[in-house]
């Protein structure tokens, strides 16, 4: 049987070599990288996907990235291609090819046929003299030294090299569009991801009588009875016009009494937190969520255009809706 030690030696060496493969994309992000986006973004059509092998496996993964991320984008097989698939393909597209040696004979085969309906084609290669490399309209170097496999047969070190060079692209092309949040949710409707991207916060807040608030000037006890009677462990506090003044949660209670306060006489306004972080309804969830996050808070008023606030919830309402 193999010592531990000697697997788990193993197993450094491979995600060492492969962080030095990763490493060494950094100095080849250049021209060629920035005018592949641009081909990307100037195109009316979609970015087609090739791949064969091992290299196929990892096309498929970045076509999934792009199209989730703003980018159309589909696999197509190769060998298919040759058979009929090639009809999927049209002249407003971009063809991103990948080949670690840049001679894939189901590729070479599809290059003249690329040229002559004059699709743009990125190449993305270990060797940038290979055929597909110098056919290519845009070459990106996914090159390494060495595979983290010692018979240097198994693709390992290539193909990681090859997703995070495709993952730079589709991020670079994502950030490029502005694309947003919620336009992600779009392309992730299922399951948790889904529920925590689509779900706004006015799906979750408490509003109407179910909203905990309290005017400025109010006793600290009965602001305590309202927040005993909504359940949400924090009260909103209002000004004469309606608008948000303050906020008070169970922290400013255990802050109030480190003060030695008199619970009996106190007011509302020499306890509560001035104004507070607010959320707005048509936000997401995940969004407010993370504002609860940064600042370290277990509850959010909701207020409208007017500042006034139309809802609240803490982060018990979040968890039950599966946002977090």
């Amino acid at each position: 049987m193999t010592p531990s030690n000697d697997l788990i030696q193993s197993a450094q060496r491979t995600i060492r070599l492969e962080i030095e493969a990763i490493e060494g994309l950094l100095p080849r992000l250049d021209g060629e990288f920035t005018r592949a986006c641009e081909l990307i973004l100037a195109s009316k059509g979609r970015v087609v996907v090739l791949g064969m092998g091992k290299s196929g496996h990892i096309g498929r993964k970045i076509a999934a990235t792009l199209a989730s991320t703003g980018t159309t984008s589909f696999f197509v097989h190769p060998a298919e291609a040759s058979h009929g698939d090639m009809g999927m393909i049209t002249g407003d597209d971009v063809v991103l090819a990948l080949s670690n040696s840049g001679t894939a004979a189901e590729i070479v085969t599809l290059l003249p046929l690329i040229k002559r309906l004059g699709i743009k084609l990125i190449g993305m290669t270990g060797n940038p003299q290979s055929l597909l490399a110098l056919a290519s309209d845009v070459h990106l170097d996914a090159g390494v030294d060495k595979e983290a496999c010692p018979l240097s047969l198994a693709p390992t070190s290539s193909t990681t090299a090859a997703l995070v060079l495709g993952d730079a692209l589709a991020i670079a092309l994502m950030e490029a569009r502005g694309f947003t949040a919620e336009q992600f949710a779009f392309s992730h409707p299922g399951g948790a991801l889904g529920r925590r991207l689509l779900l706004k916060v006015e799906n979750v807040m408490h509003s109407g009588a179910a909203l905990p608030q309290v005017a400025k000037g109010t006793s600290l006890r009965q602001a305590l009875l309202e927040m005993s009677q909504k359940g949400l462990g924090m009260t909103a506090v209002t000004d004469p016009e309606g608008h948000l003044a303050g906020i008070f949660t169970d922290g400013d209670l255990r802050r109030a009494l480190d003060r030695d306060l008199d619970i009996r006489q106190a007011l509302i306004d020499e306890v509560m937190t001035v104004h507070g972080k607010t959320a707005r309804p048509d936000m997401l969830a995940a969004e407010a969520l993370k504002i609860m996050e940064d600042n370290k808070i277990s509850a959010l008023v909701v207020v409208d255009e007017a500042d006034k606030p139309i809802g609240a919830f803490n982060l018990g309402d979040l968890l039950r809706a599966g946002v977090m």
